[in-house]
């Protein structure tokens, strides 16, 4: 058992040694995340905007295609008129004349909202332009400075993570899952040894029968005030010799 418990702790040292270097990071990696975040937001913001504003263009040659179509039409159903033989022919042209006239009243309208409406575009667009760069500006220096420091550290790293990588191979999975949940809910320190008859985490006092239990190494203890898996001294001092610390 006390084997089991050593292989437990140690896992815990390696893994403070990794949360050392995390640290060491400060909070830039969770600054290149929000502005990677807020980048794409703002240019997510600028395509839907180009893509309406193209979309708009598109419309607008459309509708000037169209234009040139009817007036062309229009030349010839005047020219027409004076060529009609009778009322219905004449009735039957400036049938076509009026709806020609009112369908290129309508398309010019339209034209002018969509110029309107493109030029509104542009400058949203155009405002929002800056930010893009601004932010992307400062998120290239979050990044140079992030892979100098992991640069730094990535030897360290990589012999840490290998290191970790065989304990936890010796690990009990039912152990380890305990282990991984106390760890994500208290900050990183799941397993804590006794100093000064207290719990090294909480700092809350232990029982004197429960510390007699806990240095004859004989099961796994959790501290009742914060949760953590508890060891004996003798149990953190073999880890660290184990480790070569």
């Amino acid at each position: 058992m006390i084997n089991r418990l050593i292989t437990l702790f140690s896992l815990q040292l390696v893994d403070d040694e990794l949360d050392q270097l995390e640290e060491l990071r400060g909070d830039l990696p969770l600054r290149v995340n929000s502005l990677n975040a807020k980048i794409k937001e703002i240019q997510d913001q600028i395509d839907e905007k180009e893509s309406i504003r193209s979309e708009s263009l598109d419309k607008r040659k459309d509708n000037e295609e169209e234009i040139e179509r009817l007036t062309s039409n229009l030349k010839k159903f005047k020219a027409q008129l004076y060529k009609v033989r009778n009322n219905k022919e004449y009735d039957a042209l400036t049938k076509e004349i009026d709806h020609s006239e009112s369908e290129i009243e309508r398309l010019s309208s339209e034209n002018v909202d969509f110029e309107l409406n493109s030029e509104k575009l542009k400058s949203a667009i155009e405002e929002l332009l800056p930010s893009v760069e601004e932010n992307t500006a400062v998120l290239m220096e979050n990044q140079v400075e992030l892979k100098k420091i992991i640069k730094e550290n990535e030897i360290e790293e990589a012999k840490l993570r290998e290191k970790r990588e065989k304990i936890a191979s010796q690990v009990k999975k039912a152990d380890y899952s305990v282990y991984m949940r106390i760890r994500k809910a208290l900050k990183g320190k799941a397993i804590v040894t006794i100093n000064r008859s207290a719990c090294s985490g909480c700092h809350n006092i232990i029982p004197s029968q429960r510390q007699i239990e806990l240095r004859q190494n004989r099961r796994l203890f959790t501290c009742e005030s914060c949760g953590r898996i508890l060891v004996s001294p003798e149990v953190s001092i073999e880890a660290e010799k184990s480790l070569g610390k």
